[in-house]
């Protein structure tokens, strides 16, 4: 990306790996890059705040890497008690609130330093709604930021003139789409999401994590969805790898800031694989050679109902078939393969399998 250019950042939701776009802002502010909007969901939406409220990139490090349980999670105790299936949450709402008002404290949008939209969902109707964007500016940022971090069930919602509001990656964990209500020429997408990242006996971790893993699943597969027919502006992608920590893991902070560094300035340093005006859908792209070991193949037809239509169709045996094997991928491609009950599908870089067949000729 050339300094100067202009684009819109968008700081997807993750629970506590959501401090990782710490990292992702002080890699792009040391190369002179400062976005001119930032869209944030969740604890992106709390971080992009913070920032444009005045904090410095150190600040927000030491903030991110002391956090504690506790000055985010405690248990409502009281209402799980007396309320029981009637308590609006499993958290206390007051240890939120006094981290958003340190970081935040009583600005309206317009008194920030640069625009931030927050991403919200009123809880009765559905509706997600973008604070921050003209007409919706006007109120309290901490009141929006809270709205966007409450994961239903875990921490109760916020009213704002007099609609309840949750967490807006219920229906959009990385919000682009409200990128072109900004203008701009390209759009910074960060995805701290759990990705297809296999995990272990969640089922013996208790409901909360259950809940928080399927979750992760739905998000996942509402990117995968929102990404596939992406066209402009060109979004470039951002995935710091964490997606084996937990959403509510306080023992990595300090990993997870550094990752948000390292992938964005690994990003930073590929200027070829960046978009450039005229430029359609989400880069980098990346070009694979898809296959299906027949002797794994068992003929469900789930590849089918997964895959784009036509990528894959059943031969004379029953067994699936790749009609175009070499592809062209945006870095959310793909997901239909971890949904082969028998991991018969694969992907390998176009390259790798060029540099093969040469060899091997």
């Amino acid at each position: 990306m050339r300094p100067g250019t202009p684009f819109t950042l968008i700081l997807g939701g993750g629970g506590m790996k959501g401090v990782a776009h710490v990292g992702v802002l002080q890699a792009l502010i040391e190369r002179g890059l400062a976005p001119s909007h930032i869209i944030g969901s969740s604890v992106g939406s709390l971080i992009g705040a913070a920032w444009a409220a005045g904090h410095s990139i150190p600040e927000l490090r030491e903030m991110a890497i002391g956090l504690r349980r506790k000055d985010v999670f405690v248990v409502a105790h009281a209402d799980m008690a007396f309320k029981r299936m009637r308590s609006p949450a499993l958290f206390r709402r007051e240890p939120l609130e006094h981290l958003i008002a340190r970081l935040i404290g009583d600005r309206t949008f317009t008194e920030l330093n640069l625009p931030v939209v927050v991403n919200t969902v009123d809880i009765n109707s559905g509706m997600q709604v973008f604070w921050g964007l003209t007409g919706l500016d006007e109120v309290r940022v901490g009141d929006a930021v809270f709205a966007s971090c409450a994961l239903p069930g875990y921490l109760p919602p916020r009213e704002i003139r007099g609609h309840f509001y949750v967490d807006g990656a219920t229906v959009d964990n990385l919000p682009v789409g409200a990128a072109r209500a900004l203008g701009g020429e390209c759009i910074l997408a960060v995805d701290v999401s759990a990705s297809s990242a296999l995990r272990a006996d969640t089922q013996e971790e208790g409901f909360a994590a259950v809940f928080a893993r399927a979750t992760e699943v739905a998000m996942q597969s509402l990117l995968e969805l929102r990404m596939r027919s992406w066209t402009t502006p060109p979004v470039y992608y951002i995935h710091p790898r964490v997606e084996h920590i937990s959403m509510f893991s306080f023992d990595h902070l300090r990993e997870v800031v550094e990752e948000g560094y390292r992938a964005t300035s690994a990003a930073l340093e590929r200027p070829g694989e960046w978009p450039v005006a005229g430029d359609e859908g989400v880069y980098p792209k990346r070009r694979v050679i898809v296959r299906v070991e027949r002797e794994r193949c068992i003929g469900c037809g789930a590849c089918l109902v997964q895959a784009p239509p036509g990528m894959f169709v059943l031969d004379a045996e029953g067994k699936a078939v790749v009609t175009t094997p070499e592809q062209e991928w945006s870095p959310t491609g793909g997901g239909f393969i971890r949904h082969c009950p028998t991991y018969a599908i694969s992907a390998r870089p176009a390259a790798a399998v060029a540099e093969t067949l040469r060899r091997s000729g």
